[in-house]
């Protein structure tokens, strides 16, 4: 259940897709909400977890997040961006299938 009285939290993770995310941004209240504001304007996904907020706002900007956390975070990210239409390689539904060159399989037939 929610505290109407807690203090809206928010932090922003960036992803390069080779290193593990880090944090670029936290901040309570107004700055809290001036990263939603941004992040809505860049049209970033938002995704609301207090109690997961509340362990990353701990960490120091540009720090990479814990190893603990590398699920969590890797699902986070793998639905932001499959709502985004973006998939990692060889993971998009709608790609065409290549077929495979099977002409010379070493078979005798």
């Amino acid at each position: 259940m929610k505290n109407p009285n807690a203090p809206r939290q928010a932090i922003a993770l960036q992803y390069d897709g080779t290193h593990a995310p880090t944090l670029t941004a936290k901040g309570d209240e107004e700055l809290a909400e001036e990263i939603l504001r941004i992040a809505r304007d860049y049209e970033v996904p938002i995704y609301e977890n207090a109690e997961l907020v509340k362990l990353l706002a701990r960490m120091e900007l540009g720090d990479s997040i814990p190893e603990e956390l590398y699920r969590t975070i890797a699902e986070i990210i793998a639905f932001a961006w499959n709502l985004k239409g973006k998939f990692p390689a060889g993971q998009d539904p709608d790609a065409p299938v290549l077929e495979k060159d099977i002409t010379d399989r070493g078979d005798d037939y």
